[in-house]
Formats: C-alpha cells, structure tokens, sequence
C-alpha cells in the first residue's frame, strides 16, 4: 500500500469501475506510466527542496481523479490540489490521507464541510478570513489555510499592494482556530514567457517581507510552465497541473508524454459520388467519388464541433480529414485514402495509431481553445480506460 492512501480489505475502493475491453461506440485511454513520467519530468526540474503539489480539479482534468492520485502517489506528492469542497470530500472518501488544498474561494455554506473533512482552504479576503473562523469556532476544531495573495491574476485573492492594510485586518481577527499552513498566488501567463512569472514573484515577495508569517509556512506560486522555465523559484511547493495529464505547458517548453488517446468505431460505411452532401446544412460536398466512414463519437461526447470540415481522425495509421459539421453523436471521416476500413475499425480522434499522432494541443488549437477544455470537456459518454496502473 503506498503512503498517504488507505484501502478496504485489499484494494482500494474507486469512484468508477475499471475496465480492461474497449467495447464501447468510443472511449478514452489513460497512460498512468506517461502521467507519472510527466510527473518525475517536473519534479526533476525543481530540485530537492521543493514537493509537488499536483492538481487534480475537475475530476483530474476530466481523466479520472481516484485513478489518478493512485499514478501519482510513487512521487511521493505533498498532497492534492482541488478546486471545490465536494473535490475534496471526493478524495477523502477515496481514502486519500495527504493534505488536500482547496485553492478556489469557498462559498461560505461549504466551509463547515470542508474543515470537517480536513481540507486546507484557500482564503483570499478577509471577509473569508472571517467567516472560515466562525466555522472553525462552531465545530470547536481547527481550520488550516493558505492565503491568496493576488499578483495580477485579478481573480481572488489579497491585493498585494494593499497588504499594510489588509493585514492590520486580518490580525484584529481572533484567529484561535485558524492554523495559517500556507500561502500562495496565482500565475497569469507562464505558459507564454519568464516575465510575468519574474514580476509576480517580486510582488509575492513584498507581501510575504510585511506579513508576520509563522516559521515553517509553505509558499507556492509556479504551475507546469512556470516549474520548467524559472525553478528557482519553487519555494515550497510546485502546483503542475495539464503537463501531467498530457498537454503543453508553454511555448518553448519540453512537451509532456502523451497521456490520453480518444477513440472511436467505424459504425457504417458509404461511396458518396461527387457532389453528395454530408451532415447538418451541407456544409461539405464529395469533389468527386468518395468513401466516407461514418465514426461513433460526437460533440454529445466531447468532440469538439468546430472541428467540423477541421480536423482530423487517424485510421490504420493513415490520417483522414472530418467532412461536414460534427452532429452530437456521429462524426464523418473522408477515408478514399485508407484501403480495407471495415465496420468496427477503430479510428483515433487524440493519441496514436502506427506511425500517427493527433496530440491534445493539436485539437484543442484547431478548435480555437485550450487542451484543458478539451480534456475536461470529454463527458460521461466516454468510459475512461486506464492502463498501466496497478499492472493494468
């Protein structure tokens, strides 16, 4: 049994069974070797005296949360970070015994849950200073936090600017109940230069150099990208996040092991002759004779519709273009180019298939979005296969 988990007789219990056959219309497959690998990958970059504090919000980015802090857990991780209470309660109710980190504001109905469940909470006003510790006081334990300091994301957090004042307020709080753990901020545009991560260090710096933090208070600022290109400055803790799970950090960056590959059944085969139209509105019509692959997957699963007359899909290899709009259940490949597709065929929308690739960041730029809404945008209609986890 690996530190920081418990288990239930002898194996551990999951939020989702496991499955070992891809027989569905379309799945997902998680590499859990490639995501610790990524993971090794960051923790190598920020030296000895750093840990990681990986994030795994939005259901680990959508790949599966339980399965993911088990792939984790041979980096020996600090703890979890979450997003919401319920993420939280989710982990504990997994067995997870690390700390685990809400970093997003707590609506003040949740706090009382969340310090039951002995998450550590982010607070980044002094109303929620406030209001954490009347919770703290009401279920007579304590409540741990780390404190936002805001640098220039301008989302949540304290002003750093205004940290004379906000912190004379915060210390005319009783804060009997309140175990200060951590502090922290948000980084704006790693994924896009060393600048701005150099200017919201000196900012993190100045509040930290006026607040009478106790010994021993963690700080963390730097994701994936900031980890890679200024390590420096990894303080205590390293918040990596999308490199993990498969997407690129930043420009200029190392690329991450591909973790996730998205696949789908050929369900129904057709030679369209030239002028024949395919898909709502009849946004594509065949240029001459054709043969079209009609996929199981569509953006009722997660597939991004502009992709539409886009993007790609991988057969044998060989890698086919998507003709006419996506609908929410289907999608229609041109295969004139792949000889012997047959019905069941499997085709790969992300990952690899020979000698093909179609990674995450490929989809998402052509979709005009970001990987991180591609993979958390995959939705209940795709099982989650994971491979290489527990010897899977």
């Amino acid at each position: 049994m690996a530190p920081g988990l418990v288990s239930e007789g002898s194996s551990w219990h999951l939020s989702r069974p496991m499955s070992t056959n891809p027989t569905s219309r379309a799945w997902a497959e998680i590499d859990a070797s490639a995501l610790l690998r990524n993971a090794r990958t960051v923790r190598s970059s920020i030296g000895p005296d750093a840990r990681l504090l990986p994030m795994v919000k939005a259901d680990a980015y959508g790949l599966g949360v339980a399965e993911a802090v088990r792939a984790l857990e041979p980096v020996d991780p600090w703890g979890f970070g979450v997003a919401t209470v319920d993420e939280g309660v989710e982990l504990r109710s997994l067995g997870v015994e690390r700390p685990v980190v809400v970093v997003s504001p707590v609506p003040e109905a949740s706090l009382g849950r969340a310090i039951a469940s002995d998450l550590q909470l982010g607070i980044s006003s002094v109303d929620a200073f406030r209001m954490t510790e009347d919770a703290a006081r009401a279920l007579e334990r304590p409540a741990r936090v780390h404190l936002e300091i805001d640098t220039g994301m301008g989302r949540s957090g304290f002003d750093w600017r205004a940290v004379d004042r906000w912190r004379s307020e915060i210390s005319n709080v009783g804060a009997q109940r309140i175990e200060w753990v951590g502090c922290y901020t948000h980084l704006r545009s790693a994924d896009e230069g060393p600048e701005s991560i150099h200017e919201q260090w000196q900012r993190l710096r100045f509040a930290l150099d006026r607040l009478d933090a106790p010994d021993g208070v963690l700080i963390h600022m730097l994701n994936s990208a900031g980890a890679m290109r200024l390590p420096a400055y990894a303080a205590a803790l390293v918040r990596p996040g999308i490199f993990l799970f498969g997407g690129e950090a930043g420009k200029g960056l190392p690329a991450p092991e591909p973790v996730v590959a998205l696949r789908a059944r050929v369900v129904h085969l057709r030679d369209a002759e030239q002028g024949d139209a395919v898909g709502y509105g009849a946004t594509y019509r065949a240029e001459g004779p054709e043969r079209w692959a009609t996929l199981s997957i569509g953006y009722g699963d997660g597939l991004p519709r502009s992709l539409g007359n886009r993007g790609h899909a991988l057969l044998a290899g060989v890698r086919v273009p998507i003709v006419g709009r996506i609908s929410m259940d289907v999608t229609v490949v041109d295969i004139s180019a792949v000889p012997r597709v047959a019905l069941a065929d499997i085709a790969t929308l992300i990952g690899r298939d020979g000698a093909g690739r179609i990674t995450v960041d490929e989809v998402a730029e052509l979709a005009g979005t970001i990987s991180y809404e591609v993979l958390t945008g995959l939705t209940r209609r795709i099982p989650r296969i994971w491979k290489g986890l527990d010897g899977s």
